[in-house]
C-alpha cells in the first residue's frame, strides 16, 4: 500500500488548487463544446498536456521507466488508471455538452464519493456511521439540487436524463481511475502516472478529432483553449500530489468544494460577461448543492474522527495510574 508523506499544509494547498481550478474548468469547457466537439477537446488537452509534462520529466531524466510494465499487476493498474480517466474525459464533456455547467459539476461530486465506496469494497475498509449519515445527505442533497426537474428527469428520456447518466458514469471511471492511481504511486511518481495517460489519451483521441474549427477561433475562445490545457496540467498534476502528502479522504473532503465554485464561478462570468446565462437556482436548489458538499466531505472525513477519538481514548488510558 503506498505511504503519504503526512505533509499536512503541502496536501492542504494542493487539493485547494484543484478544487479552485475543476471549479472553473467547467465553464471554459460549456463555452468551448459550441465550437468543438468533445473528442477534440480532449486530444487536444491531452496533446499539450503530454508535450509539457514531457518535456519536464526529460529535462532531469525522470521519463516513467516502462520496464516496470513488465510486471503484470502494475501494467493492469496502468490500464485501469488509463482507461478510466480517458473515459472520465469523454463521458463528462458529453454530458456536459448537454447540461448547465452547475448541474454536471454537482453530479460530478458522486466521483469522490464512489472512490471511497471502492475503496471499501476493495480494500474491505470499514463503512462507518458517519459515511452511511454522509451518503445519504449527498442522495438527499440530489435529489433536493433536482426539484424542479426531477420528475421530468425520471418520467421522460430527454437529452437532460442523458446528460446526467453521462455524467453518473464519468464519475465511476474517476474513482477507478483515482483508487489505481494511488496504487501506482508505489512505482512511478504522480507526474509520470500523469504523463504516461497524457500519451495515451493523445493517441486515443485524435484520430477521431475534427480540428478544422482551430483556424476560425476568436481570441476568447483560443484564451480558453488554452486555459484548459493548462488546467490539465496543474489541477491533475496537483491532485496526484495532494495524494502523496496527505490522506485520500481529507484530500476528497477538499474537492467537496468544487460544486459550489462552480456555481460562484458561473454568476461571475455572467457578471464580467452577460453572453453567458448561469443556471437559476431556487432555494430548494441551493441547499441541495450545500448537502451534497456536507454529504460528500462527511462521508471523506469520518475515518479521521474516529482515528481522533481511538487517539484520545488511548491517551487517556496511558495517563491513567
Amino acid at each position: 500500500m503506498h505511504q503519504i508523506t503526512g505533509r499536512t499544509l503541502v496536501g492542504l494547498m494542493l487539493a485547494l488548487t484543484t478544487a479552485i481550478l475543476w471549479g472553473v474548468l467547467p465553464i471554459a469547457l460549456k463555452i468551448l463544446l459550441e465550437v468543438f466537439t468533445a473528442n477534440t477537446i480532449t486530444a487536444i488537452r491531452f496533446l499539450v498536456a503530454a508535450v509539457i509534462v514531457g518535456i519536464w520529466l526529460g529535462m532531469r531524466g525522470k521519463l516513467p521507466k516502462l520496464a516496470l510494465l513488465k510486471q503484470l499487476k502494475i501494467a493492469w493498474l496502468m490500464v485501469v488508471a488509463i482507461v478510466g480517466l480517458l473515459l472520465n474525459y469523454i463521458f463528462y464533456l458529453s454530458g456536459l455538452h448537454l447540461l448547465t455547467a452547475e448541474t454536471a459539476q454537482t453530479l460530478i461530486q458522486l466521483a469522490p464519493f464512489l472512490m471511497m465506496l471502492g475503496g471499501i469494497i476493495i480494500f474491505k475498509e470499514r463503512f462507518l456511521f458517519w459515511q452511511r449519515v454522509g451518503a445519504t445527505l449527498l442522495v438527499m442533497g440530489l435529489l433536493l439540487f433536482f426539484n424542479e426537474r426531477l420528475f421530468t428527469l425520471l418520467s421522460q428520456a430527454g437529452s437532460e436524463t442523458l446528460g446526467v447518466l453521462l455524467v453518473v458514469v464519468a464519475a465511476i471511471t474517476w474513482a477507478a481511475y483515482a483508487l489505481a492511481q494511488k496504487q501506482l504511486l508505489m512505482h512511478y511518481n504522480s507526474k509520470q502516472i500523469m504523463y504516461l495517460i497524457y500519451f495515451a489519451g493523445t493517441f486515443a483521441f485524435m484520430p477521431v478529432s475534427d480540428f478544422a474549427p482551430v483556424a476560425d477561433l476568436t481570441l476568447l475562445q483560443w484564451s480558453l483553449l488554452l486555459f484548459c490545457c493548462l488546467n490539465t496540467v496543474v489541477a491533475y498534476g496537483a491532485f496526484a500530489e495532494a495524494l502523496h502528502h496527505w490522506e485520500a479522504s481529507k484530500v476528497s473532503a477538499v474537492l467537496a468544494i468544487t460544486p459550489l465554485l462552480t456555481i460562484l464561478s458561473a454568476n461571475v462570468v455572467a457578471w464580467i460577461w452577460p453572453q453567458f446565462s448561469p443556471q437559476q437556482l431556487n432555494l430548494w436548489s441551493w441547499m441541495g448543492a450545500l448537502l451534497v458538499v456536507a454529504g460528500s466531505a462527511l462521508t471523506a472525513l469520518a475515518p479521521q474522527f474516529v482515528d481522533y477519538r481511538n487517539a484520545r481514548k488511548s491517551r487517556k488510558l496511558q495517563q491513567q495510574p
